[in-house]
């Protein structure tokens, strides 16, 4: 999870349901859901980190309906997981159903044109202002055609030059809470799945970076004379 502060709305007595929790569970969760897959398989899906020590229950399934009751959990966090899914509008659907509020978190179309993992099989974008879950699966676009390019940056990022991720943290990911069901729609829209051309994700920065952001505008300013 790269924005673990931004997980704020859990309250003490709250029931927490983590989905794929990976290889940084929050601390806070429960129960964790996880496909019912091979230990090679996960170690993939977690980026072959160490498996971590999960304190609450691990309950497994074959994908599809989750085993839960409608709003059996007062809050669901799903950090990194539906860029994986193979059938993101069931899934999102049953999200909804388990709880009432959550926290969601992905890479963005940015973070898989440098990387492109094999396990990335979906692109995703919000429209907050329309409350949209925008979703471009890779196999219906030729992107796998640059697989060499993204190989050497692939190979780079595991040598530890992730400076530029570190840098660019909010273009590369997208994490928010939410209180209520988006729609889920597929797109084949580059514009669906890009931040707003010309603008900072400002939504998205810590008072940090929108200092910066202001100060950046500040100085293009002073040059054009205004």
């Amino acid at each position: 999870m790269q924005y673990i502060e931004r997980v704020q709305s859990i309250q003490p007595h709250d029931k927490v349901l983590e989905i794929g929790p990976g290889g940084d569970p929050h601390p806070r969760s429960d129960v964790y859901l996880e496909l019912n897959l091979s230990e090679q398989e996960l170690a993939a899906q977690r980026g072959h980190v160490d498996k971590p020590a999960l304190r609450g229950q691990i309950v497994y399934y074959d994908g599809g309906k989750f085993p839960f009751k409608d709003y059996e959990f007062d809050y669901v966090i799903c950090s990194h997981v539906i860029e994986h899914v193979s059938d993101l509008p069931l899934f999102a659907k049953e999200m909804f159903r388990v709880a009432k509020s959550g926290y969601l978190e992905y890479p963005t179309i940015y973070y898989e044109y440098l990387y492109n993992f094999d396990v990335h099989i979906n692109f995703v974008k919000t429209d907050f202002d329309k409350r949209i879950l925008y979703y471009l699966p890779k196999s219906q676009t030729s992107f796998n055609d640059f697989k060499l390019v993204h190989n050497f940056f692939l190979e780079s990022l595991s040598k530890g030059y992730n400076d530029l991720v570190i840098n660019l943290k909010p273009w590369m990911f997208e994490g928010f809470e939410w209180n209520e069901p988006m729609q889920i729609k597929v797109t084949n829209k580059l514009s669906d799945l890009i931040f707003e051309p010309g603008k900072l994700p400002v939504n998205l920065l810590d008072k940090k970076s929108s200092r910066r952001q202001r100060l950046l505008m500040k100085i293009k300013r002073m040059r054009k004379g205004v």
